[in-house]
């Protein structure tokens, strides 16, 4: 341990269980001596979470429903009572209704393009907003994103325009905080074998088309997710902002697959 957190609290938003790229991140901010607060969504994840928080000394947890002004009002003013400030959230939040993330983009209804939207783009925007007001000598927001914001992935369909829009608010959110000493960026790991990324149609088939065919032949892990989560929360990343960080194995600079599976 470099004790490169030590120091900073943070909130961990979106981890579903112990393969969730969130709990990577955590476990790697924890690691370097940050002090961690978690937000949950229902009882079912709140259960699953628990011991989690708990293995790396962790009880300030909140129920959040991100689609619900007074319950982020709630979660932020709980941490705002209980810690006075924060120096980094960590934003891992997204859904799309899996029976649309199977078949063609173009049947995208209008009430799932909505809340898709909501709930994986806004909510990183109204998350700052609060964050923002906790951050008096500059701090950190990172979020999650996917290639299938710039590059069309099979069944990926509105997720890719949420993601899209989500690597767009970065870049917006960055200008905006800049001034006050906070920093904005996403990371963008390849395919994982999460809970959120088994509602994808053909998820095993892109894990292991990206897994063949990356320059290091290889998808991206846990441990290097959170590492990259490190860099950009840390004071090693005290000029990186505004960046879509890409840590896919190179499988993102290809324009076709290896000769070997052609």
């Amino acid at each position: 341990m470099a004790d490169l957190m030590k120091g900073k609290r943070g909130l961990v938003m979106g981890v579903a269980n112990e393969r969730s790229i969130a709990w990577g991140i955590a476990k790697a901010l924890h690691g370097e001596g940050a002090e961690l607060a978690f937000s949950y969504q229902g009882a079912a994840f709140g259960k699953r979470l628990a011991p989690l928080a708990a293995s790396i000394g962790s009880d300030l947890m909140v129920d959040v429903d991100v689609t619900d002004d007074g319950s982020m009002d709630a979660c932020f003013d709980t941490l705002k009572q209980t810690w006075g400030s924060l120096d980094f959230v960590v934003h891992a939040i997204a859904y799309s209704d899996k029976n649309e993330l199977t078949g063609r983009f173009i049947n995208t209804t209008r009430a799932n393009f909505q809340n898709s939207l909501t709930i994986s783009c806004f909510s990183f925007i109204d998350v700052a907003r609060r964050a923002a007001e906790l951050m008096p000598d500059g701090g950190t927001l990172l979020t999650l994103t996917y290639q299938g914001s710039n590059r069309v992935t099979p069944f990926y369909n509105v997720m890719g325009v949420a993601k899209a829009a989500l690597e767009s608010s970065v870049r917006y959110l960055a200008n905006d905080l800049g001034p006050q000493g906070i920093r904005v960026n996403a990371i963008s790991p390849g395919p994982m074998k999460t809970l959120a990324g088994a509602a994808i149609g053909g998820a095993r088939k892109t894990f292991k088309t990206t897994e063949a065919n990356a320059p290091m032949r290889s998808n991206a892990t846990l441990e290097a997710v959170g590492g990259t989560a490190v860099y950009l929360a840390s004071d090693l990343g005290a000029c990186t902002t505004g960046e879509i960080i890409i840590v896919d194995g190179g499988f993102h600079v290809l324009s076709m697959a290896q000769p070997e599976n052609l």
